[in-house]
């Protein structure tokens, strides 16, 4: 751990809010360690937002009052005001009252913190039940909140209400009635408590369970009615949504553009491997679609069940953590734990979440399996594994953690964006190909697979929420399109391709970030080069990363201030 520092103003400024963020929106003080507020859940009422937003002013204005001691205030208060004033904006706009999409919304964060909280202990299980008791509140809260979006003529579109409303069902279970819902599950896992606290978190479930039925039966009814068919967002929200899973504003005309462009280099490059896989192949239309079918029948490349693909990541994980940290990366000692889980959802996905502040829980990679996929296969998957643990995700979220001798509580736990994490995720990926690690044709194609697949999201995001013309040239982006167009330019089980579409319908802004985060953290990598280059110095890639990965997470443009030293000599 690094030394030490001098705590701030500003520092004091940036660590309140996490402590705002805390009792206003406990679900993110779980997510980073803090237990203070497990036993309750967010208000996502029209009043809790309100709150939110008046907290996000007064934070504003104590950030930018306070003296700038040095170059890490520097970027904490350019970084955090940002943030602070986006949120404002957003709220003024009114998204809180149609917030609401199949991945990341009320719904499915009220549903999936209980997945990170402790269950060692009768205690825990006690908060457990307190929490559980507080979502039909907070739901009644959100069904506040929706309504009133209805009442503003702020609605989701009807695709995204479907969804969830399919998904409330199938958390609820029987609509509450039997054990088949999600808290029920949950609930069961009590063992060894008092009869008392089994029966409280019993009860508890059900209300739990009944509530998201509710939610399920209010959407159909009282929003689905109101909803707009067409899923884009349209510019003005677009460009806010962008901004916000950036951390920069981009030109998007010239990013759609450059989509184009990216896809087909991505299409060349698959080709040219696949044609290395397919004996006596040689590039050209086809011959991706042999390339997978050969590995789809290889048996050495399958992983049959998710418990052979848990071992599978673990083994890989640890492998990737031993051998890079001896070569390429110093990797403390706090973070060379990955725990790889199989999440208890099964809504398809697969996801980070970083370790707690005092370590007490560690990193950890998740794979939400969507029902009936019962085979995997490690070629596909390799290049995952990189993605979300060393050199990804886990490298450096799990580093800013172990840096809370420079940095505050906010910089460490909270700070950054989509496009910086995400856009670092993508660039460990290519970085693992120049490693060698990839050297394996079949691998490489995996890796290019994702790739083409973020590369076609930039285009697909891009082209519906703006209404731009088809590549094809038959006509403007639809969600129906999207769909066909997502199915051409990825390998894989037809529910994950749905479900990907839905979360790109509803969640604008959020998929494009990784492809265009990986763009800019290679041109200020480029850039670092030329610099070194051009004062006849010769680049130190280890370096680069450490001064990058140093900062912890920030917006993009924070992250191009600062290795252009704009935050330096204050």
């Amino acid at each position: 751990m690094t030394a030490p520092r001098t705590r701030t103003p500003i520092d004091a400024a940036a660590e309140a809010w996490v402590d705002t963020l805390v009792d206003l929106a406990p679900t993110l003080g779980t997510y980073i360690g803090r237990s203070e507020a497990n036993n309750r859940l967010p208000d996502y009422s029209p009043e809790g937002a309100a709150a939110l937003a008046k907290a996000e002013r007064t934070t504003l204005d104590a950030l930018l009052a306070a003296p700038v001691a040095d170059a890490v205030d520097a970027v904490t208060q350019a970084d955090l005001s940002a943030e602070l004033r986006h949120g404002i904006e957003s709220y003024e706009a009114g998204e809180h009252l149609r917030d609401l999409n199949v991945l990341e919304s009320p719904p499915q964060q009220i549903r999936d913190i209980f997945d990170l909280m402790p269950t060692d202990s009768e205690q825990d299980w006690s908060v457990i039940a307190e929490r559980l008791s507080a979502v039909p509140a907070s739901l009644e809260g959100y069904r506040a909140s929706l309504a009133q979006g209805v009442a503003r003529g702020l609605v989701p579109a009807i695709r995204q209400l479907r969804e969830v409303s399919e998904q409330s069902r199938r958390t609820a279970g029987s609509g509450g009635s039997a054990d088949s819902g999600t808290f029920s599950t949950l609930a069961a896992r009590a063992s060894g408590v008092p009869a008392s606290l089994a029966q409280d978190l019993a009860e508890a479930a059900k209300g739990a369970e009944r509530a998201y039925a509710e939610l399920a039966e209010f959407l159909d009814r009282e929003v689905a009615p109101h909803a707009p068919e067409a899923d884009a967002f349209g510019r003005e929200r677009y460009e806010r949504a962008s901004e916000g899973f950036l951390g920069k504003r981009v030109d998007l005309d010239e990013t759609y553009e450059w989509g184009i462009e990216e896809l087909a280099r991505m299409v060349e490059e698959q080709q040219r491997i696949a044609a290395e896989i397919v004996p006596g192949g040689k590039p050209g239309p086809g011959i991706i679609a042999e390339a997978i079918a050969l590995l789809e029948n290889d048996p050495a490349r399958k992983l049959h069940g998710t418990d052979a693909l848990q071992r599978w990541m673990q083994e890989t994980s640890d492998r990737a953590v031993a051998e890079l940290g001896e070569t390429q990366f110093d990797i403390p000692a706090e973070i060379r734990t990955l725990e790889c889980m199989i999440a208890p959802t099964q809504e398809g996905g697969i996801y980070y979440t970083g370790p707690a502040d005092d370590f007490s829980r560690p990193g950890r990679m998740w794979w939400s399996v969507p029902e009936g996929v019962t085979e995997f296969d490690t070629w596909r998957e390799l290049t995952t594994v990189f993605h979300e643990g060393v050199p990804g995700h886990h490298l450096q979220i799990g580093q800013a953690v172990v840096n809370r001798g420079l940095l505050n509580e906010w910089r460490r736990q909270l700070a950054g964006t989509s496009g910086h994490a995400e856009g670092w995720a993508l660039y460990a990926e290519r970085l693992m190909e120049q490693l060698g690690y990839l050297d394996d044709p079949a691998d490489r194609l995996g890796m290019l697979d994702g790739q083409r697949m973020r590369a076609a999201r930039v285009v697909l995001d891009i082209g519906v929420h703006l209404g731009k013309q088809r590549p094809d040239g038959a006509g403007v982006w639809d969600g129906e399109y999207a769909l066909e167009f997502m199915r051409d330019n990825v390998n894989m089980n037809d529910g994950f391709v749905r479900f990907e579409v839905n979360r790109y319908l509803g969640w604008a802004g959020q998929a494009p970030s990784y492809k265009i985060g990986q763009r800019i953290w290679e041109q200020l990598r480029d850039d670092a080069a030329q610099s070194a280059t051009a004062r006849g110095e010769s680049f130190d890639i280890r370096d680069f990363h450490r001064r990058a990965l140093a900062l912890g997470g920030v917006r993009l443009d924070t992250l191009e201030r600062a290795l252009r030293g704009d935050f330096d000599g204050r």
